[in-house]
């Protein structure tokens, strides 16, 4: 029942999708509603919400763009869900707008199997993770993903290789421009930015903890459905769902190295798990699994948001 809701890809579905997101972000804003007695308050909260949907939109738009799912719904159904486990992030701006640039990085680096226009995807995605970087500095490792790309398609012309060191000076040059403007100390802004920290202990009460346990395994039942599968999936696509699940373990990579740790920083790893979901969820296969898998992933996401509020 559950998976014929959102098997096709319709103006319902999406505005179900949205509505739900709506309601969900409501719920967890009005816990504190200092932020309605300003304006401009008001129209933060609004924009980050625009944000949210738009990534949610950006991820539906990649994998259905390049093949990586059916026309249906379940990609954004389950990046909302992912967005549950970690309500938090809804209120870290800074996460957010990094993630959407990467997102839009992604696209462009998904979209390169086409071999159209590749240099100007290439410096596309290179600076748009350079400005990512601007917002959460270890957004930057996913320039590995760059040099990934190139290499699976690319590697040949030279001028390829130099292309992300050019959208890296340019990004420079914008922020210099930024931090002249208002008077921000670059050097003093850079060390703090660059602070490793490994430690997991900065949960504040064992709900948190729970729920990166639940999202843990669930990210690891949908990691280990594609690796399965991936041989019997059509040879066009390998390339794409590699770069996919690189991009969710770079996600992995900077959540481990970040100094200021919390479980929002696992949302660059929503929008590559869901599309490697929707891949599980598509397979042909029983329909009661397929139930199943949506039906448990539902009650945790609600169980953790609801426990986080």
């Amino acid at each position: 029942m559950i998976t014929s809701v959102f098997r096709k890809s319709t103006p319902l579905n999406f505005s179900l999708v949205v509505i739900l997101m709506l309601v969900f972000f409501l719920l967890f804003q009005f816990q504190d509603l200092s932020w309605t007695s300003s304006f401009f308050s008001i129209l933060k909260k609004g924009g980050l919400f625009c944000v949210v949907v738009a990534s949610v939109f950006i991820t539906d738009f990649v994998a259905k763009k390049n093949g990586l799912s059916k026309d249906s719904t379940y990609t954004i159904f389950f990046y909302f869900l992912f967005l549950l486990f970690f309500p938090s992030v809804l209120n870290n701006t800074n996460l957010l707008i990094a993630n959407f640039f990467i997102l839009l990085a992604l696209r462009r680096l998904i979209s390169l199997q086409s071999l159209k226009a590749s240099k100007e995807k290439i410096f596309d995605a290179s600076l748009w993770i350079f400005l990512a970087t601007l917002f959460h500095f270890w957004s930057i490792i996913f320039i590995v993903l760059v040099f990934i790309s190139i290499i699976f398609h690319v590697s040949r012309d030279y001028r390829n290789w130099i292309l992300p060191f050019i959208a890296f000076f340019i990004a420079l040059i914008m922020f210099m421009l930024f931090a002249t403007v208002f008077n921000l100390d670059v050097i003093e802004y850079v060390l703090k930015s660059v602070k490793i920290n490994f430690e997991i202990n900065y949960f504040t009460n064992s709900y948190q903890n729970g729920a990166l346990s639940i999202y843990a395994t669930v990210a690891l039942f949908f990691v280990v459905s594609m690796f399965s599968t991936l041989s019997s999936r059509p040879q066009l696509l390998h390339t794409s769902y590699k770069k996919i699940i690189a991009s969710f373990f770079i996600g992995i990579l900077i959540y481990v190295i970040s100094a200021n740790k919390s479980n929002d920083l696992l949302v660059f790893t929503f929008a590559p798990l869901a599309m490697m979901a929707t891949s599980h969820i598509e397979i042909p296969q029983e329909k009661l699994k397929q139930e199943m898998v949506l039906f448990v992933l539902i009650a945790c996401s609600l169980f953790v948001f609801f426990s986080q509020l």
